[in-house]
């Protein structure tokens, strides 16, 4: 197995997740950190020993092949376009980017380079995502027609320390949360045709609920309650429903309803999880236990499964076998399309017709799960 260098461009807190889980998979060498901060690389790299470099000199190193890009929303375009112009293959943190202009723009420099792209959220990649995958191409339910999903709470003000840019433009919770859930559905179902949406700010300020800020009072400017309608091409219609302004709710992450059966698909935010099918006699019944290794609980004292960076190494592996990658930039760029189109339609109040379109990236099973880990 050929194993590509990679190197990290952004040191925060999910930085940790790369270095800590890289190891796991065969295809992946994490060679050296970088950040704007230097102390904040330098101990990164300390601890997991790697090399601490500049973003400069991260882009030279011949001994890096393709770079993560995990720094903030707002300049993952630059930082991704500068990647591909070092002429090393891309990979980054969701979103790829907040406007559909700079997607296409990172598409076509790419294509012109012979580079890849890629990009989270890889979750739909976990062992419950692919056995609903693996139930809907058997047949099991028949037809998407419709479904329901929703991400809900109040936001990141009472935990996190610093919650301004959540509540920002290029944040809130569809471009947030929005593409654990988008990418699920698009990999589910195939592309959107269609959207529109209700959206609204219900709080003009928020308060700091932790931290050396408790009490700071900070702006609110992007929509906190989101209400859309997705129309896809094989004409199944789905809600989403993102909000930070709920303290409770009952909604199910995510339900499918086919021709022949519903499907409760758990929440795209994490790899594990029970799948569900209930048929015409309205029982619901949870799916026989898959023996997928991207399920398996591995952290969290055994509760909860995370595998985050297999999409990184299952495109590491697609470029050694000059196959595609199942988080590619055709599945990147149309997410960016989806949720950049749901709040814009909000905003105007219409339906807004999709100009980006893309294939279902290929299912990954079980076997094929197990030949990238290490």
């Amino acid at each position: 197995m050929t194993q590509l260098g990679v190197g990290i461009i952004g040191c925060g807190n999910i930085s940790t997740a790369y270095c800590r889980l890289a190891p796991m998979f065969k295809s992946l060498s994490v060679k050296a950190v970088a950040d704007i901060n230097m102390d904040a690389a330098r101990a990164k790299a300390a601890e997991f020993d790697l090399r601490a470099e500049t973003v400069a000199d991260l882009l030279k190193a011949p001994d890096i092949d393709v770079v993560v890009n995990l720094t903030i929303p707002a300049v993952h375009f630059d930082v991704t376009r500068q990647i591909l112009e070092a002429g090393k293959h891309a990979y980054s943190e969701k979103p790829l980017v907040l406007t559909l202009e700079e997607a296409e723009k990172l598409r076509e420099l790419a294509a012109a380079k012979n580079l890849r792209v890629g990009s989270a959220p890889d979750t739909f990649l976990g062992g419950a995502h692919q056995q609903a995958r693996a139930a809907i191409d058997a047949g099991d339910v028949g037809r998407i027609i419709g479904g329901t999903c929703h991400v809900m709470g109040h936001g990141m003000e009472s935990w996190h320390p610093n919650p301004d840019f959540f509540f920002q433009p290029g944040a809130g919770p569809v471009l947030d949360i929005g593409p654990y859930y988008v990418v699920n559905l698009l990999q589910l179902i195939g592309p959107v045709k269609s959207v529109a949406s209700l959206a609204t700010t219900t709080f003009a300020e928020r308060t700091i609920g932790s931290g050396p800020r408790t009490g700071e009072q900070i702006p609110v400017s992007t929509p906190t309650n989101i209400h859309a309608l997705l129309e896809f091409a094989n004409g199944a219609t789905v809600t989403l429903g993102a909000s930070w302004d709920v303290w409770a709710n009952r909604h199910s992450p995510m339900e499918l309803y086919g021709e022949d059966a519903s499907l409760f698909v758990p929440d795209p935010n994490f790899f594990g999880g029970t799948v569900e099918i209930g048929g015409p006699d309205k029982e619901i019944r949870a799916l026989p236990t898959w023996d997928h290794p991207f399920g398996v609980p591995n952290q969290d004292d055994g509760t909860r499964a995370n595998y985050r960076c297999a999409g990184l190494a299952d495109m590491a592996t697609a470029i050694a076998e000059g196959r595609a990658h199942r988080c590619s930039v055709d599945l990147a760029v149309h997410a960016v399309d989806v949720m950049t189109s749901i709040l814009r339609a909000g905003e105007e109040r219409r339906f807004i017709d999709l100009t980006t379109t893309c294939a279902r990236p290929a299912a990954l099973s079980p076997q094929e799960a197990r030949a990238l880990l290490a």
